[in-house]
């Protein structure tokens, strides 16, 4: 055993000791989180324009500032990013995390002295649980991969600013530094296919232990290890012990990416954001620990009542199990009641765990049905496990709207396999009773004639990978939305195939 993983032990017990303190009466911890926020946020000039002043309360809060997104408090970003201060957080950020918008483009997410260490601490404890939990520690003497963003930061207003990923790699602690790959120099080439080949190249003769991404894109490696070598992974890296991903659901790529492996390993999966580190696999069970003494303050509205006026705006003590909540943050980043996009559905309230359902803008409701990202993944999912020979790379599902009475509409699951189910029919049908059983609306119209089953088309190998391509958004933490509201994915991936 070396020295960094017999010192991780008595440092993984002292931090679960300290995340039990918290645990023991989350809605004061919460409570104090959010004096905190609304102390500091008095002295900047969104305090001031929403009367913090006059805030004593949740309720006060939520009576005095909107839930709003990032294109509602771009002309506050917008001040942040020409360099002004106390705009949204006293002076200025240390950091601008630039990340792909929506309607406004690129999103410029304040990172602060106060809410840096959130990212870092939050990796690190979740590294910790694990050492604690199992008393899996050797990992840590071995080679560390992360798939991450550039490093490179430019400066914008006179901050420094660049991918997330790629900033979180600045504040790698000193004695893993040693241990981490790839290179600065790999890590700085912007195009991916590129990369990936020089970080191959880098890790090929190393003793790798830990391999951190998100899974799609660590398949790719993986894929590219396989093909150089003619190994298995397993062979390649005897002592890979520990994956680690965010971002994306991981059972849709489980199967495959054990088989490219060789064998099953250990993982932890992550909740990372631009906006906030929020939550981390602290067991071996469903759900991740959502962190509520970490600087940011959560409120909870049910996702079916979101785009109403005046929709409840929850605190932690309010919130109840297996219930769709969208997730509104206010953090000491500067965010005050931002809609974070995410849907989060509670698991365990002892402590509260929570499992990430879907984007509250990624649904299909094309026909009044409302289906989220958790229904078509679990469906998914369950279709495989009748079909064991299926394997899947990515997928995603669209409408299509007909206007021919004679032909009722129906859903496109469009789908790159691996290994495709031998009986496509009987495979279409799974997944059609999975989703019916899920979603009584999406059943209903079934019932009612107004959709037919759904439709699977196949698609050729590689055609997610030249859609991202296409939008420049190859590798890195870019993900391919599961559910689209029309055919804008859909066509552009039939015509990139």
């Amino acid at each position: 055993m070396g020295l960094k993983s017999f010192l991780s032990r008595p440092l993984a017990a002292y931090i679960v000791s300290r995340y039990r303190q918290w645990q023991q009466d989350p809605v004061e911890a919460q409570q104090q989180v959010f004096r905190q926020l609304i102390e500091k946020g008095k002295a900047t000039a969104f305090g001031r324009d929403h009367s913090f002043e006059d805030v004593r309360t949740p309720a006060d809060f939520a009576r005095l500032v909107p839930v709003r997104d990032y294109e509602a408090l771009a002309p506050y970003f917008q001040r942040v990013k020409s360099g002004q201060a106390d705009v949204l957080w006293p002076g200025k950020p240390l950091y601008l995390a630039k990340t792909s918008g929506t309607t406004s483009g690129a999103k410029y997410i304040p990172l602060t002295s106060d809410s840096i260490p959130n990212h870092i601490n939050g990796a690190r404890d979740a590294l910790l649980h694990y050492v604690h939990r199992t008393g899996k520690s050797r990992f840590l003497d071995g080679k560390l991969m992360f798939l991450s963003g550039s490093p490179e930061l430019e400066m914008v207003g006179g901050i420094h600013t660049g991918r997330l990923s790629g900033i979180v790699n600045h504040h790698v602690p000193a004695y893993l530094r040693r241990n981490q790959l790839p290179s600065y120099n790999t890590n700085i080439i912007e195009d991916w296919e590129t990369k990936l080949d020089h970080i191959v190249e880098e890790t090929l003769p190393e003793d790798m232990t830990l391999i951190s991404g998100i899974p799609p894109w660590v398949q790719m490696y993986f894929d590219k290890l396989v093909e150089l070598t003619g190994k298995p992974v397993k062979d390649i890296f005897p002592h890979f012990d520990l994956f680690v991903y965010g971002g994306v659901n991981f059972e849709p790529y489980r199967a495959k990416l054990f088989e490219t492996i060789g064998r099953s390993v250990d993982s932890i999966e992550l909740f990372p954001a631009s906006e906030g580190f929020l939550a981390f696999q602290d067991e071996a069970g469903p759900g991740l620990l959502l962190l509520l003494d970490a600087g940011i303050f959560y409120e909870f509205i049910p996702a079916e009542k979101f785009f109403e006026p005046d929709a409840p705006r929850l605190t932690i003590g309010q919130v109840e199990l297996d219930q769709q909540y969208a997730l509104v943050l206010s953090s000491n980043a500067g965010l005050w009641g931002y809609s974070l996009g995410d849907t989060v559905r509670f698991v365990s309230l002892k402590p509260h765990r929570v499992v990430v359902s879907g984007r509250i803008k990624h649904f299909l409701s094309a026909f009044g049905e409302h289906v989220i990202g958790e229904e078509v993944e679990q469906t998914l999912r369950e279709a495989m496990s009748q079909f064991p020979e299926v394997e899947v790379v990515e997928f995603t599902v669209a409408p299509r709207v007909s206007s021919d009475p004679a032909e009722p509409s129906q859903h496109e699951w469009l789908i790159e396999f691996a290994r495709p189910p031998q009986d496509s029919a009987a495979f279409v049908t799974a997944l059609d009773a999975g989703l019916r059983r899920r979603n009584v609306y999406y059943d209903d119209l079934l019932n009612g004639g107004i959709l037919a089953p759904l439709r699977l088309t196949s698609l050729p190998a590689g055609a997610f990978q030249r859609y991202m391509k296409s939008l420049g958004k190859l590798g890195g933490q870019n993900k391919v939305p599961r559910l689209s509201n029309d055919r804008g994915i859909a066509d552009e991936l039939g015509a990139s195939s």
